[in-house]
């Protein structure tokens, strides 16, 4: 039983050609493509030198053309998906991957001994396999699976934090934090009467290094921090910051629900004790994700919960538990998940990563001038790095009826908390628009987003829009 993979494509130059109305072109360059080599002696007579195979270069059209709901219409329009942030979309071969597993292999792993139970075990392993080929895990055996980002938060703070955290112990989390990397350490704080406490941010959105240092001591045992900002599309120096937590032995867990689809991520050189994603924010089914421990760490934590596959025998006397990770994958796993989220890492590294980032970070410069000539508007947050996340307010305009004129256009983005208050209240705001990009965005999107916006600023009629 073979799940469909990505097939071999050839991948072209990407461009930002169009203009926003109203203003001045911008056009990002794409990365030099390499000088052919020279002809070098000892070459085949007649054929002068051999070509230099290159990594295929990156257009979004070639991620377009996998994506089948980009092609829908909204409203009488084409999709224009905005809405990254939330969730990506899914490209054919993990809904194709889907199909056959549920068709073909449909079983419950590990504790069968006929075909199809192997066959749905070796789908399961091989996608544990790459999720720590992904990550620059160690082994395999350093991931658990888990629904998403907020489940794997909640299995460190219940199974690690209930062992470690103690009275007058320090919980830092960053202000930037989306809410599943703040209540769950909150909950933990009030049952073992540890504390949270905030890291404070610059103007600009990025995390107070200085504020941070002060507050590391010897009564920190964890640090929270998000590898990507879900609100301000920041990007901290998570290994700088581990490196500080270190010195004073605290453990730092790194949300990277925002970061795996924007750039590469190597847990061992960040040295990240604990590293969660989700998988529907990877081009993967909702309802898995994957969390990372370093091996010692893993090896020492107590199941969360308690069921079938965690143990190795039950009895009313005494039970004894699986190895990791298995002993923390209570129950039944998302199999058909996991199916999903091995065909979309094999289909997003098909492309070439450094050359993908090269094209958002493009698309990102292109978006934030062009959102720039919107009369009114302004984007939260200008640190120095970031992803392609542009969360904005307009004036004159509330964000729910700003979502609402968009999708008159077949423009989805996201409006409201954003599930970040503190974030926002660090502006003065409690809801804010945004507009998030991933790699299947065009300029062109862009353009049709500004001028959708140009024209709510410009209809005196559409101060509180609403849906005819």
């Amino acid at each position: 039983m073979t799940i469909p993979d990505v097939t071999a494509r050839g991948l072209g130059v990407p461009g930002l050609p169009t203009a926003v109305p109203g203003s001045t072109a911008v056009t990002p360059t794409a990365p030099a493509e390499p000088a052919p080599p020279a002809a070098t002696p000892g070459a085949i007579p007649g054929a002068g030198a051999l070509p230099q195979l290159q990594p295929p270069a990156f257009s979004p059209e070639s991620a377009r053309q996998d994506i089948p709901i980009l092609h829908r219409s909204v409203n009488g329009h084409p999709l224009v998906w905005l809405d990254n942030g939330a969730t990506t979309q899914k490209p054919r071969q993990v809904i194709e991957a889907l199909g056959a597993y549920y068709g073909a292999a449909n079983s419950n792993i590990h504790r069968g001994a006929h075909t199809m139970a192997r066959e749905a075990t070796e789908m399961y392993e091989a996608g544990r396999s790459a999720v720590a080929e992904f990550l620059g895990a160690g082994s395999p055996d350093d991931i658990v699976f888990v629904r998403g980002t907020t489940e794997a938060i909640n299995l460190v703070a219940q199974s690690w934090g209930r062992a470690n955290l103690g009275p007058g112990d320090d919980i830092l989390v960053a202000v930037l934090e989306h809410h599943s990397d703040i209540v769950p350490w909150q909950l933990i704080a009030k049952e073992t009467r540890a504390r949270v406490v905030p890291i404070p941010l610059t103007p600009e959105g990025a995390i107070d290094q200085d504020a941070y240092a002060d507050l590391l001591s010897s009564r920190t045992q964890l640090v929270a921090v998000s590898h990507a900002s879900n609100v301000l599309g920041t990007v901290p120096p998570v290994k700088e910051m581990t490196a500080l937590a270190h010195r004073y032995g605290a453990k730092v867990l790194v949300d990277g629900a925002q970061a795996v689809a924007h750039f590469p991520v190597d847990v061992q050189d960040l040295d990240a004790d604990f590293y969660a994603f989700s998988g529907h924010k990877l081009f993967a089914p909702t309802g898995i994700g994957a969390l990372y421990a370093k091996p010692e760490i893993l090896q020492a934590m107590p199941p969360w919960q308690g069921g079938g596959n965690m143990i190795e025998s039950v009895g009313f006397t005494r039970t004894t538990f699986a190895p990791v990770p298995h002993r923390l994958e209570a129950g039944t796993g998302h199999i058909s998940g996991v199916v999903g989220l091995l065909a979309a890492l094999n289909w997003f590294t098909s492309f070439d990563r450094d050359a993908v980032a090269a094209y958002e970070t493009a698309l990102m410069t292109y978006a934030q001038q062009a959102l720039a000539t919107v009369p009114g508007l302004d984007v939260l947050g200008s640190a120095p790095e970031r992803i392609a996340v542009l969360t904005f307010s307009l004036a004159g305009h509330d964000p729910a009826g700003i979502a609402d004129w968009l999708d008159r256009d077949g423009i989805a983005i996201r409006a409201g908390h954003h599930c970040a208050q503190p974030a926002l209240a660090h502006y003065g705001l409690e809801t804010a628009a945004r507009a998030s990009l991933a790699l299947y965005n065009t300029s062109e999107e862009v353009d049709q987003l500004v001028a959708s916006l140009r024209r709510l600023q410009e209809a005196p009629e559409a101060k509180q829009p609403q849906r005819p």
